[in-house]
């Protein structure tokens, strides 16, 4: 690497980790959004798009630069920061700052590091971290999805090392140099199969989730292993400073891939958000609260939300849904506002973003929502109101102040592929937020898609300063 968060000056960066969740709301908005973009037929290199978010820009909502991966088929997938907000309580950051973007290779198990230093909108590669690291240290292949974390940077990963199918778990990471230490799991329990890692800081808990291994993902869904309730459907809770496996909590084998974990900013409260992709009873989604029973002093989960499947007619149907004739919701992300106020769910296969009220996380109530794409719908955006959308409301990121929230539409390569069987047309759209009434705006003005990424799908967003899935928050 040319450098590490050991060597830097002043950068802004320095600037954006927050001690409380309010601080966070009051910080600047973004002037920029990186967005991670891979090319499905492996012809060109993956990667990291830097946009324009500042209103008041000629730029705005146009792509600034490209920066990519030195090979091919690495499949961006998730990425994050090498450093939030929750750093400020950790051992090991020395002068921490948010510079680094980390970019695993869902494919590949490469793991690609970005420098946003010393020009912000024109990242620049500095660091590959080969498929042999991770696997000859951790034990792991597949990485998926990192959080900057006590001890390390943590990162999930869906296969076991050299080619073994599983178990996934999760690898930690140097905070400074990346490179990686050890699988963090000491006593893993019954844990198999992996997807997210979040965590409780003040309570020393963190929280696992499931999707699959790769044989299990890589080709697209397989139905015989859906009907027979083979993936994921249970969270699990940790001992976060020994990864000691304390408990599992399964949700029901009916609810088939526990996905995105989106626990409470505040860190005195011990609960979250889990979203759970299909139940193979009625093909409806859903959301589920964990959180601690005074009573037992056990961490339990009880679903919140129920999104229902759309009745579709059968020659509207990709192959794969014909069965069914429906439309299942498909859950694939949510996202908690950093205030823990609002909820954002996004229904990847009918086309619509939800926004709920969780003032009483118990308790959700719908707001708001908007639909675009979808496998049936195809719902165009404002802005090219004759042209139909395809993908649909996918990775969901929000501001750290609430009002802006950015959507991309690919899922995973071979995914996309059976639901959206004629291709994905790439997009990336915003919409304004009411952060005190609740409300949805789309924004006619920021709609990049197409052409604009260069050949590539677009997968995941994250925002210049930080978002809210991004942070945790210490207090101290």
């Amino acid at each position: 690497m040319t450098s590490t968060a050991h060597d830097h000056g002043h950068h802004p960066g320095a600037g954006t980790l927050y001690r409380t969740p309010a601080d966070a709301v009051a910080a600047p908005p973004e002037k920029l959004a990186y967005v991670v973009g891979f090319d499905r037929e492996a012809r060109l290199p993956d990667a990291l798009f830097t946009l324009d978010t500042d209103p008041a820009s000629p730029s705005y909502g146009r792509v600034l630069s490209v920066a990519e991966t030195p090979g091919t088929g690495d499949e961006l997938h998730h990425f994050g920061w090498n450093a939030c907000s929750s750093a400020l309580a950790h051992e090991g950051h020395h002068h921490a700052e948010r510079r680094y973007l980390l970019a695993p290779g869902l494919r590949s198990s490469r793991l690609h590091v970005f420098d946003t230093h010393p020009d912000p909108a024109r990242p620049r590669l500095v660091r590959t971290v080969e498929p042999d690291e991770l696997a000859d240290r951790a034990g792991y292949s597949r990485p998926h999805t990192l959080h900057c974390g006590p001890d390390g940077v943590f990162l999930s990963c869906l296969g076991g090392a050299h080619g073994a199918d599983g178990p996934g778990g999760v690898a930690l990471l140097d905070h400074g140099t990346f490179e990686v230490l050890r699988a963090w799991e000491t006593e893993r329990g019954p844990q198999r199969l992996a997807y997210d890692v979040w965590w409780h800081l003040r309570h020393n808990t963190a929280v696992t989730s499931e999707w699959g291994t790769p044989s299990m993902i890589e080709d697209g869904v397989d139905p015989e292993l859906l009907l027979g309730r083979k993936y994921g459907h249970a969270l699990h809770f940790w001992e976060l400073d020994t990864g000691r496996h304390l408990r599992r909590v399964d949700l029901g084998d009916e609810h088939q891939m526990v996905l995105e974990l989106r626990p409470a900013h505040d860190p005195e409260a011990e609960w979250g958000f889990a979203g759970v992709v299909v139940s193979v009873e009625d093909l409806s989604a859903s959301v589920w609260l964990w959180h601690r029973e005074a009573e037992t002093g056990e961490f339990t989960a009880r679903k919140v939300i129920t999104i229902p499947a759309e009745p579709a007619k059968e020659d509207e149907l990709p192959p794969a849904l014909r069965p069914f004739g429906a439309v299942p919701p498909l859950v694939t992300d949510i996202n908690l506002s950093v205030d823990d106020r609002w909820l954002y769910v996004s229904a990847w296969g009918t086309g619509e973003l939800f926004q709920y009220d969780v003032s009483d996380p118990f308790r959700p109530r719908l707001t708001a929502s908007v639909r675009l794409g979808g496998v049936v719908g195809r719902v165009p955006h404002p802005t090219a109101p004759g042209v139909p959308l395809t993908g649909g409301p996918q990775m969901v990121e929000l501001s750290r102040d609430g009002r802006r929230v950015y959507l991309t539409n690919s899922l995973y390569g071979s995914w996309d592929d059976q639901f959206y069987p004629d291709g994905v047309e790439p997009w990336l759209a915003k919409l304004d937020a009411d952060p005190e009434r609740g409300g949805l705006t789309l924004d006619a003005r920021f709609f990049p898609h197409g052409e604009e990424f260069r050949g590539r799908r677009v997968h995941q967003t994250h925002l210049q300063g930080g978002d809210a899935s991004s942070d945790s928050y210490c207090y101290r």
